[in-house]
């Protein structure tokens, strides 16, 4: 990449064959002198929608600054640099987070462990490109006391409190509102689709494990909606287009919520899966069409419990495991609670808390 000047007024950026001009409001916008931007908050101090007309009347490079004056009387230097990283932050970014599919093939499960000052540390950066990468990781020797949970998680960024709480206890009891407060076991599934939005990201934290069951299990839904849409295009595609509600009830709310079992953004690539078969209703569509849908709701659940895709491990009390919730399945082997304790705590992050910290410690450093 490198800019040129033409005509003592004109900035382009040249990436191999491709030439762009730069606006002048686009550079007019970027001035970073302290009349113009607040230093603590990296805010401007203007309004740059009020901008009208604006021209630059010269330009010169030196130094790899641009020392350039705008129409409305404004002089600054811009940092050359700061303009290639913008061009090339998200491209960076971008490769950092992109999905590495997997399948029950998937082996050092648990790589990474707390210690002090973990937030800040370059093994934070580790962890956070590692999440990306296989949508979830397993941090040990995470503390067990005075619920440690809630400051793992606004460490990283903010809670997302729900009706269950801030928190939420794991563990067998009586009456519960939720099937996860059972010893029962538990098919693989993505938390919450009922609420809107849909809960981002994950944590489980073991505080107790004193049972021989209740084995954690994983599955990359990304990695299976792409083996079926090579396997089954037919039933990838229907489950991509059909809108099913979930829905949950308790004694003091109901929450509902629609969407696909397999979610596409703009360039038909999968960006989130959806499964919970005990709280989904699919609309009262034609006999075919549900005859379709139905066969292929069934194979990606057979896919989802293959071993071919399914992870199982053991969470040691200290272990927390952090995980998307718009990727992965996750779910849990039947235990007998007469062995012993078998106790978790969870919550919910957004995305906006693990990238605004990834983008934090890129900047610290790289």
């Amino acid at each position: 990449m490198k800019i040129e000047l033409e005509q003592n007024n004109k900035v382009f950026v040249f990436e191999g064959p491709n030439k762009l001009e730069l606006h002048p409001i686009w550079l007019r916008e970027r001035v970073s002198e302290k009349e113009h931007l607040d230093k603590n908050t990296e805010q401007r101090l203007f309004d740059p929608s009020l901008l009208k007309d604006i021209k630059i009347n010269k330009v010169n490079i030196t130094d790899k600054l641009l020392d350039i004056e705008f129409s409305d009387g404004v002089k600054s230097k811009i940092d050359i640099n700061k303009i290639e990283e913008e061009f090339k932050s998200d491209i960076f970014l971008r490769s950092l987070i992109r999905p590495s599919l997997w399948n029950s093939s998937l082996n050092n499960i648990k790589n990474f462990k707390f210690e002090n000052n973990f937030f800040e540390s370059n093994e934070m950066l580790e962890l956070l490109k590692s999440f990306y990468k296989n949508g979830f990781v397993v941090i040990s020797n995470v503390p067990t006391k005075d619920n440690f949970i809630v400051n793992f998680a606004n460490s990283i960024g903010s809670i997302r409190r729900t009706n269950f709480g801030e928190y939420f206890n794991v563990k067998s009891k009586p009456n519960p509102n939720d099937l996860a407060y059972t010893s029962l076991p538990l098919s693989p599934h993505t938390d919450n689709p009922y609420r809107k939005p849909v809960p981002n990201i994950q944590l489980l934290h073991c505080i107790e494990n004193e049972v021989s069951g209740g084995l954690s299990t994983l599955v990359d839904g990304f990695s299976v909606a792409e083996n079926l849409k090579n396997t089954h295009p037919e039933f990838f595609k229907i489950l991509t287009e059909v809108k099913v509600k979930f829905r949950f009830v308790d004694k003091e709310v109901v929450l509902e919520n629609e969407g696909k079992l397999i979610e596409l953004d703009e360039n038909k690539e999968v960006n989130q899966v959806r499964f919970s078969t005990r709280l989904d209703f699919v609309p009262a569509l034609d006999k075919e069409k549900l005859d379709l849908y139905y066969q292929a709701r069934n194979k990606i659940s057979e896919m989802y419990n293959s071993d071919n895709f399914l992870v199982k491990f053991k969470l040691e009390p200290g272990d927390l495991l952090m995980m998307d919730n718009y990727r992965l399945l996750h779910g849990r082997t039947e235990f007998n609670s007469n062995e012993g304790n078998r106790f978790l705590q969870g919550c919910y992050i957004d995305y906006d808390s693990s990238e605004g910290k990834l983008r934090h410690l890129l900047r610290k450093f790289i």
